[in-house]
């Protein structure tokens, strides 16, 4: 259960809308001026991925600052314990009140088939979550997350990481968007195998090699995906808007490397168009 939640913590996925402002192909941005007395660096991960090297150009960011703040504090202690707390659906709901019969039959063969068990003695967890118990199966690797490799260069340089949100904002995203929403998904991935998933997320790999982060955002407007296409407000644009504030405040006490979700890059309530609207120059940063 311990790895389960550290997983799943690792696939809160990020997501966008349409973007209005086409930008450079980099993850990688310098965040400059309006009384920044050194720079900081904006970096957009993927989650969950089969490489997470950490690429020279990124390395020097890392050493030109002094601590690693990302979309959550992943060193929290009490993480685990809270990410327990809100993974079940509210009001005693189950998988089964959320589909009909049939649909329920289809994924219940699924999880018996790829996760060794029935979704019978889990169902009463969001089936968002039900859904990233899955995606190592959207791998032919071993998982691999940026968010632990940059966790294991803030601890070798002995400094402090520290959280955009709290585990409990990124958790109620997932009471926001309705959970009969969610279940479209999983009953979606259920009737074709998750045939669809993976052939989606192998082009998102390539995308994200290509650092295109402008794709990255048309890519997750796929109607397919339910619970992401139509709730983006909750999903990438609230949360976007509520991060300016707190980065601003990282990045005027100490020059910061903030690490997020790539999707929360690009389009007009993207983090880099609202930190240039904030009076920041962001600068994309190439090898």
């Amino acid at each position: 259960m311990k790895y389960l939640l550290s997983f799943l913590v690792l696939v809160l996925l990020s997501t966008s809308s349409v973007n209005a402002q086409e930008l450079e192909n980099s993850t990688l941005w310098k965040i400059e001026g309006n009384g920044l007395e050194k720079a900081s660096y904006l970096f957009g991960t993927i989650h969950i991925t089969c490489d997470a090297t950490i690429e020279d150009d990124v390395k020097k960011a890392l050493d030109a600052t002094s601590q690693v703040v990302l979309e959550i504090d992943m060193d929290d202690p009490n993480m685990q314990s809270k990410m327990m707390q809100g993974m079940y659906m509210k009001d005693g709901q189950k998988l089964k009140d959320l589909v009909s019969p049939e649909d329920y039959a289809a994924v219940d063969s699924l999880f018996i088939k790829n996760m060794g068990m029935s979704v019978k003695v889990i169902e009463n967890i969001k089936p968002f979550f039900l859904t990233a118990m899955l995606y190592p199966k959207l791998l032919d690797c071993p998982m691999q997350s940026f968010e632990t490799e940059l966790m294991k260069v803030a601890k070798e340089q002995g400094e402090e990481v520290n959280g955009l949100e709290t585990i409990e904002d990124q958790l109620k995203v997932f009471d926001d968007i309705p959970y009969k929403a969610q279940a479209e998904d999983l009953v979606r991935s259920a009737k074709d195998n998750m045939t669809y998933d993976k052939e989606t997320f192998s082009k998102m790999l390539d995308i994200y090699k290509k650092e295109d982060i402008n794709a990255m955002i048309e890519m997750m407007n796929d109607e397919n995906f339910t619970s992401v296409a139509e709730h983006q407000d909750e999903l990438l644009d609230n949360r976007n808007k509520n991060w300016i504030p707190r980065i601003a405040e990282y990045a005027k006490e100490q020059p910061t490397f903030f690490g997020v979700g790539a999707g929360h890059l690009a389009g007009d309530n993207g983090v880099i168009n609202l930190l240039r609207k904030a009076g920041y120059t962001l600068t994309a940063v190439k090898n």
